[in-house]
């Protein structure tokens, strides 16, 4: 082989092997929908729940993510505190909270809900997890008092932890026949819909606001 030719070779070899890797293609970003029946798709058919929904908005707008579903149907604050720790995984970039409703449907007390979602808030904030934190309002008929006292918890958290806060995770399903199932609680497919346009420049907005990767 003719000398030149020997030395190209070498040279191409070496090209290769200090060039800088091609980079691998990134993860998609993690959110995880921590929550209960609203968030777990209680009554609806495979794709048809708020994280299915939201991931596959998200990515048709042009967001490289994965909306995994950790909702648990029943769960209240007690209970989601309790399984926090190993139902969001490392590297979760971002976590949807959404729990209380249940608790509020029993008559918890507002001070246990507040304790057990300020607990939750705490813990994500130790591990540098960011928060949209998805607000609750009070059914009538447990008083004013309690409904007060109820509604003000979300955006007291959201304002201590510096979480975004996302008012009613129900709105324009709430009190609408044509967006819930027949038990006049959970959303049907349409709900979901209204529900994911609704909170889609909320979670945006999250994302956003992410600091980069480490």
């Amino acid at each position: 082989m003719a000398f030149k030719h020997i030395v190209a070779l070498l040279v191409t070899l070496a090209a290769f092997t200090f060039a800088p890797a091609a980079s691998a293609k990134a993860e998609p970003l993690q959110i995880v929908g921590f929550g209960d029946s609203l968030m777990a798709g209680y009554g609806l058919g495979p794709g048809e729940g708020f994280t299915d929904r939201l991931q596959a908005t998200l990515r048709a707008k042009g967001h490289d993510v994965a909306v995994v579903n950790a909702g648990v149907s029943g769960d209240t604050t007690s209970g989601g505190l309790a399984r926090l720790d190993w139902s969001i995984p490392d590297g979760t970039r971002l976590v949807i909270l959404e729990l209380g409703a249940n608790d509020m449907l029993r008559g918890v007390d507002p001070a246990l809900i507040e304790q057990n979602l300020d607990a939750m808030l705490s813990r994500l904030k130790a591990r540098g997890i960011p928060v949209v934190l998805a607000g609750m309002v009070a059914a009538p008929n447990l008083g004013h008092a309690y409904g007060e006292q109820f509604g003000t918890i979300y955006p007291a958290l959201a304002e201590k932890y510096g979480a975004t806060l996302y008012p009613f995770f129900l709105d324009g399903v709430a009190g609408n026949g044509s967006m819930q199932l027949d038990d006049g609680m959970h959303p049907n497919a349409a709900g979901v819909e209204r529900m994911v346009e609704s909170f889609l420049p909320t979670i945006e907005k999250a994302i956003a606001a992410l600091p980069p990767a480490k």
